[in-house]
């Protein structure tokens, strides 16, 4: 009988964010999914490593196709050690959940807390991971080598608590997920013209809108729909303003590259100039006048209706809305992606590494019945054959081998982008990632294989005749040709400022909520007014910021990152 392990029941409310889409791995032998067939440091478990156990594992992310690792995926992982996952995945508001787990006292034998791990490293709930790891860890030590600096906690608690899972070792994005997103037809029309700033996007919306006013049954085409439903708000309206005028990505501060000076993004007055082009799209009747009062459902219901021509938005949070539009074949409705900034001077950072940053993934709580056990569980999918099989799946079921290179049948391939919730839930792909080490996109295992399936060929393979015909006619193959490449921008030395824990008993946490709160009123109210208007709204946003404690934030967030720097640098 398994062994299985309680703890307290929670009611957990609804969703934080509906589960990245993370990166896809292998690794194999001539594709062979025998445990040791490419020199891998996983060993076959002995009969007592296989006696049936079951673990509790609490996620803030929730995973909406979970099944209990009743998937393919999850019954060979059974199989290969035994262990049955519990899992439980937050929904509503996940931080509040985490903080709740965290002072009841009994814990979840996995915990993926992301920043909330602090909580739980302050209770005293996870174990150091540090000589678990070097006493039965290979894979997972393996792939870490040349970067344990990045797993240590803190500079003052300088143990190991997190298996990082959320950032890949050795990632090189292929696929341009950002920018900012038009309808294949679009351009098409228009001749494929240059889409290089924010006023070559509009000209395109505008010209298009002006010939094509409405589809062909009659309803008005939408120009720019924005996302700003909940937590999407920073990914729809927010984020887009660093991200059109230099900054890097670290979460809701600029951080300048050269002298790691820490600000509040908005209040850099590029920025205005930004959300003041929203606000002239919104006069011109450009924007979507739904934009700051429609759910996500109601988002990508729009989308698969054809008649939104431009997004600014993540691929992963928009592509469910435009696959009805590929299941009917109406692929010039479907979305390239441009790397759009404010003005020429700016340079869309999509492909500006982080390195690896570490942080965020997975612990073990003091509660755990059997850590040794559930290391080299952790191991084992950190394993090369535990990458196969997480992320290209079963060989001859979901991928094969020919001439030593693994690949996906075209049936297969078709299921995963047209099928996709479907496909996930019998298969287990993507649902796995999250849960130990992994390498990156662009990284080869000993045979000459990628470990993930995301590379440029298989990219092609999956585009439809429609986007390589756009593709073509602006001299790109992938769409990462036409944003601009890592090596155009400098290393970050801190990775991403975003995922550096904060302390319970840092006041930042409170400041930042005030801070969020103020903008996500503000900042809409800004793009909605008259353009007459914008300038004493604008003024009045940032004394309120100003006076919640924007500065006194800055001053901490700029403590944090000169720790990591020191941490990271030792």
């Amino acid at each position: 009988m398994a062994t299985k392990r309680k703890w307290p029941s929670l009611v957990l409310s609804t969703a934080l964010i509906a589960g990245l889409l993370a990166a896809c791995g292998s690794n194999s032998d001539k594709g062979s999914s025998s445990p040791n067939a490419s020199g891998s440091a996983s060993a076959s478990p002995s009969e007592e490593v296989l006696k049936p156990l079951t673990l509790t594992y609490y996620s803030e992310d929730i995973n909406p196709n979970w099944v209990n690792m009743m998937d393919d995926i999850g019954k060979a992982l059974t199989a290969k050690t035994g262990i049955t996952l519990s899992a439980e995945f937050a929904t509503g508001d996940a931080a509040q959940k985490t903080a709740l787990i965290a002072s009841s006292g009994q814990y979840p034998d996995l915990i993926s807390a992301k920043g909330g791990i602090s909580k739980f490293v302050e209770a005293g709930a996870v174990l150091d991971l540090t000589d678990l790891i070097e006493q039965h860890a290979p894979n997972i030590k393996k792939i870490f080598e040349g970067q344990m600096n990045r797993l240590k906690y803190s500079i003052d608690d300088p143990k190991i608590y997190v298996i990082p899972s959320y950032d890949s070792v050795g990632q090189q994005n292929f696929e341009a997920n950002g920018g900012m997103q038009l309808q294949h037809r679009v351009v098409q029309e228009l001749g494929y013209p240059k889409i290089r700033t924010v006023k070559d996007f509009e000209n395109a919306i505008k010209a298009y809108l002006a010939k094509h006013p409405k589809d062909e049954n009659g309803n008005p085409n939408i120009g720019l729909s924005l996302i700003a439903d909940d937590w999407r708000m920073y990914i729809g309206v927010t984020d887009p303003a660093w991200a059109s005028t230099g900054g890097a990505g670290d979460g809701e501060y600029f951080v300048d590259i050269d002298t790691h000076e820490v600000t509040y993004h908005f209040r850099r007055p590029v920025e205005k100039e930004y959300f003041r082009w929203l606000n002239h799209m919104n006069a011109e009747g450009l924007l979507d006048k739904e934009s700051f009062v429609q759910k996500y459902d109601q988002y990508k219901a729009k989308i698969a209706t054809g008649r939104v021509l431009g997004l600014i938005d993540q691929k992963w949070d928009f592509d469910e809305g435009q696959r009805p539009l590929k299941a009917e074949g109406k692929f010039d409705q479907t979305y390239g992606h441009y790397p759009v900034t404010l003005t020429e001077e700016y340079k869309n950072p999509a492909f500006w590494s982080t390195g690896f940053t570490g942080g965020l993934g997975v612990a073990i709580s003091v509660d755990n019945p059997d850590p040794v056990r559930t290391i080299k569980f952790l191991d084992y999918l950190a394993s090369d054959e535990g990458q196969v099989l997480a992320n290209w799946g079963i060989e001859g079921k979901h991928y094969n081998v020919e001439n030593g290179k693994r690949f996906i049948p075209p049936e297969v391939a078709d299921r995963k982008i047209n099928d996709a919730i479907n496909f996930q839930k019998e298969s287990g792909i993507g649902s796995y990632n999250l849960l130990s080490a992994h390498y990156g996109d662009g990284v080869k295992d000993p045979t000459g294989n990628y470990y993930t399936t995301r590379f440029p060929e298989q990219l092609v393979s999956d585009y439809s005749s429609v986007e390589k015909e756009v593709l073509a006619a602006y001299g790109a193959t992938i769409w990462k040709d036409l944003f601009p490449q890592e090596d155009e921008f400098k290393p970050k030395p801190w990775g991403a400022l975003w995922n550096i824990p904060v302390p319970s008993d840092n006041d930042l946490s409170v400041l930042e909520e005030k801070l969020k709160n103020i903008t996500w009123k503000r900042i809409p109210e800004a793009i909605l007014a008259k353009p007459e208007q914008f300038d004493g709204l604008w003024d009045k946003y940032m004394k309120e910021i100003e006076a919640a404690g924007v500065e006194k934030a800055e001053q901490l967030r700029q403590q944090l990152l000169n720790e990591r720097l020191a941490l990271w640098g030792s």
